[in-house]
């Protein structure tokens, strides 16, 4: 018997249909109609670290403070997405929120950071948290304990606006 701890399930990435509807939103973002996701999801640009091409993923906003020109998004497939690992090589990125593009800089949550984060995210969405811990194959009791250890075992990232290219 292993003494480890238990990690999250390692979820696959989409396929066929499953895959077109996953990357839907950068087709809307790309068409200009950003706007339509408010300020719940952005349009993160990152550059791959092997091929050095523009990639795209959309992603949900998780904590938005315009005021500290910072916006928190999470990582639901753990360290190994290649958005999160591209914005380790080159921190310093673009963002698209609604129609508009700012400049940031990625900065790396710890894992307590990370269960403030979570612990935060679960009260204003709850049924949303839930599914989270479902699809991390992490408990999903609903409880702030829970929520915090699940904020562990997600990578959450702090997206820093620019001092040139504030937030709205």
């Amino acid at each position: 018997m292993s003494d480890r701890h238990p990690t999250p399930a390692r979820r696959q990435l989409p396929g066929g249909w499953q895959r077109f509807a996953a990357r839907l939103p950068i087709i809307l973002f790309r068409c200009g109609l950003g706007w339509i996701f408010g300020k719940r999801l952005l349009l993160l640009h990152h550059t791959g670290r092997v091929t050095g091409l523009d990639r795209r993923a959309v992603l949900e906003v998780v904590e938005y403070a315009p005021a500290d020109g910072n916006l928190i998004v999470a990582s639901g497939f753990g360290s190994g997405a290649a958005w999160y690992r591209n914005l380790r090589a080159r921190p310093d990125t673009v963002i698209q929120l609604g129609n508009r593009h700012f400049a940031v800089t990625a900065h790396f949550l710890t894992e307590d950071e990370g269960a403030d984060v979570m612990a935060r995210y679960a009260p204003r969405h709850p049924r949303i948290a839930r599914r989270l811990c479902a699809f991390l194959g992490l408990p999903a009791d609903g409880t702030d304990v829970g929520f915090r250890e699940a904020g562990r075992a997600v990578p959450f990232v702090r997206l820093q606006a620019g001092r040139g290219s504030p937030l709205p």
